[in-house]
């Protein structure tokens, strides 16, 4: 029950009210002065609560018990039949022989306003390659520069203005199977930009020992250029798009991304973009040598490589 903030009386307060009166400690006219109501409602209450008892100190429901308007059972059970069909409103009006508005309603108090209400919720599709490098995702994320600490941190919105600062694109790219991730940040999302981080990535996981095979990208147009397409080939890379307007095809670097501006860019106060630049390799590399993944069952994402101790004395700095 939502109670309104101007009530003066709870349903604690009520059964209180309505007690003090039929105990005889007060009467209704004393019991209006003490609870700063009418005597009217002193009355109300305490007939209800010897009617029900405490089950009566609750809001009554506004609806009418009686409603000779309301469309019939079978006609609302018809309506919705048909919409199931996939037959529109007006449509529907003309084959029960009611209103198109008499429709819109029953429809919507059975949830089937929208006709992807009539779809069935697909099935979330979760995959995982089974070795290092058979894939990598690559996303970019637009994070604005500033040379003052924001305004979410001082809470003055003047204040907190970094006026002319511009943007700065953070580069994120993540294994599918191990979930070991390369970021880099970049001055734009451009397919100069876009090429020299797939070459740094790819750079980056053969210094691990893993050789990439393919790659995932969303459509943006940094991806679908004929450079782009040609850097693919130059590495003797797959490239594959993510259907359009689905992100959810290229979840991992979006989950990824997710927990990068929660550890990392969002995490603490940092003084300038430039200060939160530099935590970004710090961050990268208690990532994936330290940080426990939820998909990996509380492993870290090296440990998917299975590298000797020697290698990993190696690699670690």
């Amino acid at each position: 029950m939502n109670i309104h903030k101007n009530a003066r009386l709870t349903p604690l307060r009520r059964e209180e009210m309505a007690l003090s009166v039929i105990e005889g400690a007060f009467s209704k006219a004393h019991a209006a002065r003490v609870y700063g109501v009418s005597a009217k409602i002193v009355a109300r209450w305490v007939e209800r609560y010897k009617t029900k008892g405490r089950a009566g100190m609750v809001d009554r429901s506004s609806r009418p018990t009686v409603m000779p308007s309301l469309t019939e059972q079978s006609v609302a059970e018809r309506i919705a039949a048909l919409r199931r069909q996939r037959l529109t409103g007006k449509h529907i009006a003309h084959e029960v022989g009611v209103s198109p508005a008499t429709v819109s309603r029953v429809l919507k108090r059975a949830g089937l306003s929208r006709l992807r209400d009539i779809e069935p919720a697909e099935p979330v599709r979760r995959y995982e390659r089974e070795h290092p490098g058979e894939m990598i995702h690559i996303d970019i994320k637009k994070l604005g520069r500033f040379s003052q600490v924001g305004h979410r941190i001082t809470g003055d919105p003047q204040k907190g203005k970094s006026r002319g600062a511009g943007w700065e694109f953070v580069h994120v790219c993540i294994d599918d199977a191990s979930r070991i991730a390369f970021s880099q940040i970049l001055p734009d999302e451009k397919k100069e930009c876009a090429i020299a981080f797939l070459k740094a990535a790819v750079a980056y996981y053969a210094s691990l020992g893993v050789t990439i095979a393919r790659v995932m990208t969303d459509n943006g147009s940094c991806y679908r250029s004929k450079a782009f397409a040609k850097a693919c080939r130059d590495l003797g890379l797959k490239h594959v798009t993510t259907r359009p307007y689905t992100p959810k095809t290229n979840g991992k670097a979006e989950r990824f991304i997710q927990t990068a501006l929660r550890e990392w860019a969002y995490a603490i106060a940092y003084p300038t973009s430039d200060h939160r630049a530099a935590e970004l390799p710090v961050w990268l590399h208690r990532y994936n040598w330290h940080r426990p993944h939820g998909s990996l069952k509380s492993k870290t994402p090296i440990s998917r490589l299975a590298l000797i101790e020697d290698n990993l004395l190696k690699l670690h700095i």
